[in-house]
């Protein structure tokens, strides 16, 4: 039982966590991808990355759902049970016998793990809005980024120990220690009198009001592509680091410092966003990501460089990539937010839903493209925020919202 208010500190922490079981559930299982394809599916070995889109998949559905119950119910009691659910999925996976089985077990655990990611966004705007949710949701994502820095690390680590399989039993401990904080410290933050019934009517509703929101619509197309070129990424990056530049085995040790540095760009958000505004760091994000995938694409595609500088070159880019999301998701969250608090629960499933499942449907072509080298990467990456670009410029506009 809840004895005390955590302070703003813990609070961020907490949804922090909420948010980082996503990223372990995916980044940890990226140096496992080789010894599954040889393990599962030594015919298709591409095949092996569908563990991480599959989780996606999974998850872009649950969202669809997590939110209205959360408006039904309250944040926290569906948090914990989506996170009980997750961790009964994690077990199913750890004894899955077969590429099949596993890809539908991580289709449910990313159901289930829907409820922490998309009811914790829904929990930060019942607290704050606007630019302050934006700023709230930097420093969430700076100390979520610590996670996907250690996730790849504590993997092999684990493969060493238990093989693969065992990777999924570190996933049920971290959900459980989530759940314990989460139950022990944090209270409700919607309360009875602000829960909506769940009714079919009043979910139909709810979306055509949000459907009358311009920045909303662009919005969640804003984010559909910069999650794909995330899950673009990471569905290739470890192929990459081993195939093209021979570095497997140091891989999840890159990774880590990658996802270290990419940190500076919550952090930078977070200073800067009360300034300049949500839509103007949007898009100077999108132009610069784009200026640097097509400038790796040229150097790096046409052999012109030496391994060693197309390899810091990669690594950089990877940086750039990474930090696009700390510049980015939470200012796009909070704008699509921002109209609709009195159905946060309802309006965070929608939006991430749609992104989420419209991003893999991006993301998967472009990984299963991968023929040993980045410039199927890169390119899909340029496609990717090339549009991103244009909507956000174009039809968003750098205007602050009403």
């Amino acid at each position: 039982m809840t004895t005390s208010r955590p302070s703003q500190t813990e609070f961020v922490a907490i949804v922090a966590m909420l948010f980082a079981t996503i990223a372990i559930s995916i980044d940890g299982m990226l140096p496992a991808l080789p010894e599954i394809a040889e393990t599962l599916s030594p015919a298709a070995p591409n095949a092996a990355q569908l563990v991480v889109t599959s989780f996606v998949l999974g998850m872009g559905l649950g969202t669809l759902f997590a939110g209205p119950l959360s408006d039904a119910f309250g944040r926290k009691r569906v948090i914990l049970v989506g996170s009980g659910l997750y961790c009964l999925a994690a077990l199913a996976c750890y004894f899955a016998p077969s590429l099949e089985i596993l890809l539908a077990a991580r289709v449910l655990q990313g159901l289930a793990a829907a409820a922490p990611r998309t009811v914790s966004i829904a929990m930060v705007r019942d607290l704050f809005s606007g630019r302050e949710m934006a700023r709230i949701m930097s420093f969430a994502m700076m100390i979520f980024t610590i996670v996907p820095a250690i996730a790849p690390l504590m993997g092999a680590g684990i493969m060493s120990l238990g093989g693969w399989h065992s990777i999924f039993l570190a996933y049920i401990a971290f959900s459980g220690l989530t759940m314990l904080w989460l139950g022990l410290r944090q209270p409700e933050t919607l309360p009875a009198e602000r829960r909506r019934p769940l009714m079919v009517a009043s979910l139909l509703s709810a979306t055509r009001e949000l459907l009358g929101h311009r920045v909303i619509l662009v919005g969640t197309v804003l984010q559909t592509l910069t999650l794909a070129a995330l899950f673009a990424t990471l569905s290739s990056i470890q192929g990459i680091f081993e195939q093209q530049f021979g570095r497997g085995e140091s891989f999840p040790v890159w990774f880590g410092v990658i996802a270290i540095i990419s940190m500076t760009g919550s952090l930078l958000n977070s200073r800067i966003v009360m300034t300049l505004g949500m839509r103007r760091v949007v898009s100077g994000t999108y132009a610069g990501v784009l200026a640097l995938t097509l400038i790796s694409l040229v150097l790096i595609g046409s052999g012109v460089l030496s391994n060693d500088l197309s390899f810091a070159l990669q690594v950089v880019w990877c940086v750039g990539l990474f930090a696009m999301m700390g510049l980015t998701m939470g200012n796009l969250n909070a704008l699509a937010m921002e109209p609709v608090g009195h159905i946060a629960g309802l309006a965070a499933s929608v939006i991430s839903s749609v992104a989420t499942i419209g991003s893999v449907a991006l993301a998967i072509p472009v990984g299963l493209a991968f023929n040993g080298t980045s410039t199927p990467l890169l390119a899909g990456v340029a496609c990717l925020t090339g549009l991103a670009l244009f909507l956000c410029h174009f039809v968003l506009g750098p205007r602050s919202p009403a």
